[in-house]
């Protein structure tokens, strides 16, 4: 192992801690493809009105317990967004002296 670490320039600690740390991100993997699920879901029952913080909101009211940083994570990777609606600009008349 020692070889192949030096082979590929990473450290022998920091292949153990991947190794070790296998499990913990395959359950993260699996509950955010949960959540992403829940997510299209929400989503698409807005009619795809709906951003972050109302679908973050959505969820807690259902009762899951969410980040609204995981929520934007989830949906950057799954490239959903919601409406951005623009906001009117007043145009500025200039001065008559």
């Amino acid at each position: 192992m020692k070889r192949l670490c030096t082979i590929l320039g990473i450290a022998r600690s920091r292949f153990y801690y991947w190794r070790r740390t296998a499990a913990d991100r395959a359950a993260r993997q699996a509950a955010d493809a949960r959540l992403t699920a829940r997510i299209r879901a929400v989503h698409r029952e807005s009619d795809g009105t709906y951003g972050v913080p109302r679908i973050t909101a959505e969820l807690r009211d259902d009762g899951e317990r969410v980040n609204h940083k995981r929520i934007a994570r989830v949906m950057r990777s799954i490239t959903l967004a919601g409406v951005r609606l623009r906001r009117r600009q007043t145009r500025l008349r200039s001065r008559q002296r």
